[in-house]
């Protein structure tokens, strides 16, 4: 199994369109997710990701940007969601390839941090940590403080990034 990744291009859509369709149960939510994203201007193109093994796309991750709100100051964030790989292929290591491209990706960048809404025993093996106790919530949903995560890109950047994590509203139309 030879696994690339590779920026995601146009020609990719329908593929990245059904791969997210059947990893996420044969719901579009996801894949709704993915194409408002595309079309706002928090989009981060060269953080759209594809997994490829022999000309097939078997894994998809999207990182694009939101804000950390405290008051009338806000600071540009990375977002990572969603995330998606076949499921015939899962659990064999193209996610964390997917996420260690994108985290390499967001530091050449000089994106500062990275927030996930995901699995507290998967996440930390990247870095990601408890976002709560750095001083930063999330509010326009419901979510547990254990997957609530953020990963620091640069050293001490939590120190000075307080509020609350507006996710765009392509996320929620």
């Amino acid at each position: 199994m030879t696994i690339s990744i590779r920026t995601e291009h146009s020609k990719d859509y329908p593929q990245v369109h059904f791969l997210n369709f059947i990893a996420f149960g044969n719901r579009q939510d996801e894949t709704r997710i993915v194409e408002r994203i595309r079309k706002s201007s928090y989009f981060v193109r060269d953080l759209a990701l594809v997994a490829e093994e022999d000309g097939e796309i078997v894994g998809q991750m999207m990182m694009s940007k939101a804000k950390v709100v405290d008051g009338n100051q806000s600071q540009e964030v990375i977002v990572l969601a969603p995330i998606a790989v076949i499921p015939p292929k899962q659990k064999q290591g193209i996610g964390k390839l997917l996420i260690n491209e994108g985290i390499k990706r967001c530091k050449e960048y000089g994106f500062d941090v990275i927030f996930v809404i995901g699995h507290p025993t998967y996440y930390p093996q990247f870095g990601f940590k408890p976002a709560r106790p750095y001083g930063v919530d999330v509010k326009q949903f419901e979510v547990s403080d254990d997957d609530f995560m953020v990963c620091e890109l640069t050293e001490n950047a939590l120190d000075s990034i307080k509020g609350e994590l507006v996710y765009p509203n392509s996320f929620f139309e």
